[in-house]
């Protein structure tokens, strides 16, 4: 059921227009005495859920007693950033999501079906696995908040993801990502039905159908002005939700090229990228729109580590971004890869494959780090100098009589050129 849509390429909805919005649809909800709110964590902070949280929380106040950001895989969010991202909601309600450990198994999706729909590229069974406090915490309202953008492993991110994924445990998130990199990023980026969502939804159906949760999905895209903007927001309970809201995103964060580009410069914010496991966003979401031989320069002023973890961390330094053939080898030689196949499955996406020349641009990591995990390494300064994020617009810029296109924040879209894009 869909409570509320409303987007548009060109449309810009303001904040006072999302809180109308959203204190119209509780008024419909009735009055739950207890809910659960699922935001993204500080990465995604663009996505707006802050202040949708916080206009959750003015409505209300005590009956929401905790709120689980869905972290996945990534590092817990500090009380600084709690603060910085949900203006005026306690920090003592927001709750760790520990995807190793705090989590329950609703049941097992058989390995025929993940067998049949990854046309035969992966054969395991998948856990059904959410964090304890969705399923033991007695909510009577489960708000599930996020940014509906493309995505390198759900083709389209957010819905039951963030349930399934965001709040999963460790075997699931190993598992759902090696799936969509044994059935090929390439053929996922950018649309919402594909292997990855189709076992989503099979578990949604099976195992979630149950809970209380409404979706509340945002759409955000530059304007004219080159502002980040509110284009769309959908809430409601089911799949139709999210397909509005990613057939909108497709529009407003697809970037299609007539032709291959030789040279994209793609900055990280600071505040939003401090590993690789997160920064390669840049590589994930540009490479097809890069031309063979082309070069991709990160500038990357925070990256101080390569994974989210220590384990993950240590796992990427030993293996590498090397490619496809290489990663998959090392996974079927070393059960430390077997048993963290969400690593495996970053180090393929991470890669080039040896098409495109990756430059990685960082301060807090030496030139030996960088070169030993399969990069190209510059000093930061200087690239800063030669490509100044503030000066530099959003798209196209001629630099020392070279055309280069030009990325603020690779989370917010998704590149391609025609010829690179597989239909």
């Amino acid at each position: 059921m869909v409570y509320f849509e409303r987007g548009s390429e060109n449309d810009e909805i303001s904040y006072e227009e999302i809180k109308v919005a959203l204190f119209s649809v509780f008024d419909h909800l009735g009055s739950p005495k207890k809910i659960l709110v699922i935001p993204p964590d500080f990465t995604r902070k663009h996505s707006v859920a802050g202040e949708i949280t916080s206009f959750a929380y003015e409505y209300y106040k005590s009956n929401i007693t905790d709120i689980l950001p869905a972290l996945g895989t990534h590092a817990p969010m500090s009380r600084e950033e709690i603060q910085n991202m949900f203006e005026n909601v306690p920090v003592d309600l927001f709750r760790k999501h520990d995807w190793r450990n705090d989590i329950v198994e609703l049941g097992r999706i058989p390995a025929d079906f993940i067998y049949e729909i990854s046309e035969g590229r992966v054969n395991f069974s998948w856990p059904v696995q959410v964090n304890r406090l969705i399923i033991k915490g007695g909510f009577d309202l489960i708000l599930s908040i996020g940014q509906v953008v493309p995505h390198e492993v759900t083709g389209m991110a957010n819905y039951n993801k963030n349930i399934l994924v965001g709040c999963g445990g460790a075997e699931a998130i190993n598992k759902s990502h090696f799936l969509g990199a044994a059935y090929g990023m390439e053929r996922i980026m950018g649309r919402s039905h594909n292997p990855v969502r189709k076992l989503l939804n099979y578990a949604d159906n099976l195992y979630l159908s149950n809970l209380p949760i409404v979706y509340i999905l945002t759409v955000i895209g530059h304007n004219a002005n080159n502002k980040l903007v509110v284009k769309g927001l959908f809430i409601g309970t089911g799949i139709d939700v999210f397909e509005k809201a990613a057939n909108l995103s497709l529009k407003v964060n697809f970037q299609l090229f007539n032709h291959p580009l030789n040279k994209i410069v793609v900055f990280l914010p600071p505040h939003e990228y401090k590993s690789t496991w997160l920064g390669n966003k840049s590589i994930y979401r540009t490479r097809m729109a890069l031309a063979d031989n082309a070069e991709l320069v990160v500038l990357a002023p925070a990256v101080e580590r390569f994974g989210e973890d220590e384990t993950i961390d240590y796992l990427i330094r030993k293996y590498g971004y090397k490619g496809t053939r290489a990663t998959l080898k090392a996974v079927n030689e070393n059960s430390e890869l077997q048993e963290n196949l969400s690593a495996a499955a970053h180090l393929i996406h991470g890669s080039s494959d040896g098409r495109f020349k990756i430059t990685y641009c960082t301060s807090l990591l030496s030139s030996d780090e960088i070169k030993s995990v399969g990069y190209n390494f510059a000093p930061l300064s200087k690239m800063l100098k030669k490509y100044p994020p503030d000066k530099l617009k959003q798209g196209f810029n001629i630099v020392d009589d070279e055309e280069i296109y030009f990325i603020s924040n690779p989370a917010l879209g998704l590149w391609a050129a025609k010829e690179k894009f597989v239909e």
